[in-house]
């Protein structure tokens, strides 16, 4: 029911002018801090983005001049500090924040403790790459740890339908920030090992903050990541968000849906190459098929005659070129050694006995002895002597010795 009070009545305008005139009077500049999200960067140069924290938002606008003064670039989920004047835009008739300064809260210690983390973990060998398995090819099943509530799983398991149908799915359910959250990882990934739950992990998230995205590179998952037999596929945030888990894992997927597309075989994909495989050998096999018909066509009586013949012929021309290098060199051999024999039995008739009477010598042995004589001293005058020339005998009596 309308007021009865027409002095009331405020046009539009009038009401929005005078909460303009109120909040822009009563906030002419304050301190802010919020998680960006929705961030923009317009053509222009003027930065655009919402501030947000469990509850609320507000949107904000840093102008191109203040914003060329920012010392690190703006992204969604990042926590920061502002200052700035409370505004509002009549057209639309909502209020937002102009931020004339800003600085990045609490990342600081967060990024020296993960980078002074990274450097002992990669001391280790934690994150080399020989350490990295490969993703199976066609894998049974795929295990997912992460929220089970989250737009992660929703995503990996749309692309996992997309792309394999009949893929089996486990879902190992963890909280995936604040308290609790590495533990839960942790024994997820532990479990999966254990009870042999599936051939590739998921293991990821979607975007957040630094502080969301923390779990991730926690020391104990690291660790459980990189001793891990099941293959691991880190997705962890948006493609510009990075965790120590991407550096552990076996393969580092830059969203959940990448992840899914990395890990589940395009089911499509495999048909047709199945089917073109298939296709292929067929063809070999009908090719090779009517070749032997061909080859069988020419095998009549007469013309296998004939084959045989032609492979008949060069065989025996081949055994009778053989058989005579064998006999000629049997004979050959049997010829040398012939000539050795020759010349062993000449060499021994030209140094027997009978050979050397023969050249005018002759052989002088005592009659009583019949010991050959070779020297003066073996004999005394009135000894008895036979003298054997190459023919016959002669016996004499030594008269003298000389």
């Amino acid at each position: 029911m309308l007021s009865q009070n027409k002095d009331k009545v405020f046009t539009v305008s009038q009401l929005t002018n005078l909460i303009k005139t109120m909040l822009e009077g009563a906030f002419p500049l304050v301190a802010i801090s919020g998680e960006i999200s929705n961030f923009k960067l317009n053509s222009s140069g003027h930065l655009y983005f919402t501030l947000k924290d469990s509850t609320s938002q507000i949107s904000a606008v840093m102008f191109r001049g203040r914003a060329a003064n920012l010392t690190f670039t703006p992204k969604d989920g990042m926590l920061v500090q502002a200052e700035g004047s409370i505004s509002v835009y009549g057209p639309r008739g909502n209020y937002q924040i102009i931020i004339s300064s800003m600085v990045k809260a609490g990342e600081g210690d967060i990024m020296e403790m993960i980078e002074e983390r990274k450097r002992r973990l990669a001391a280790e060998g934690l994150f080399n790459g020989d350490r990295k398995k490969e993703l199976p090819f066609l894998p049974k099943t795929i295990g997912i740890i992460t929220s089970p509530t989250g737009a992660a799983l929703r995503d990996i398991l749309q692309i996992t339908k997309r792309r394999n149908p009949k893929q089996s799915v486990v879902i190992l359910p963890s909280l995936v920030q604040g308290d609790g959250a590495a533990e839960s990882i942790i024994k997820m990934i532990q479990a999966a090992n254990l009870w042999k739950l599936c051939d590739v992990l998921i293991v990821g998230r979607g975007g957040g903050s630094l502080e969301d995205l923390l779990p991730f590179s926690d020391e104990g998952v690291v660790r459980a990541i990189a001793a891990s037999e099941i293959p691991i596929v880190s997705a962890v945030g948006h493609e510009i968000d990075w965790a120590l888990s991407d550096y552990a894992a076996d393969v580092r997927a830059p969203t959940p849906s990448a992840a899914a597309e990395l890990a589940v075989p395009q089911f499509s994909e495999i048909l047709a190459e199945l089917e073109g495989s298939k296709a292929d050998l067929i063809t070999s096999m009908q090719n090779h098929t009517n070749h032997c018909r061909l080859l069988l066509k020419t095998f009549t009586k007469e013309n296998m005659e004939l084959q045989f013949r032609r492979i008949q012929q060069p065989v025996m021309l081949r055994f009778d070129s053989a058989r005579q290098d064998l006999y000629d060199s049997i004979n050959q051999i049997v010829k040398s050694k012939r000539e050795i024999i020759q010349q062993c039995q000449h060499t021994l008739e030209n140094c027997s006995p009978q050979s050397i009477l023969n050249r005018g010598y002759s052989m002088v042995t005592d009659v009583q002895t019949g010991k050959v004589i070779r020297s003066e001293s073996q004999i005394n005058p009135g000894s008895k002597i036979c003298i054997q020339p190459a023919h016959g005998k002669i016996m004499a009596t030594v008269d003298n010795i000389e």
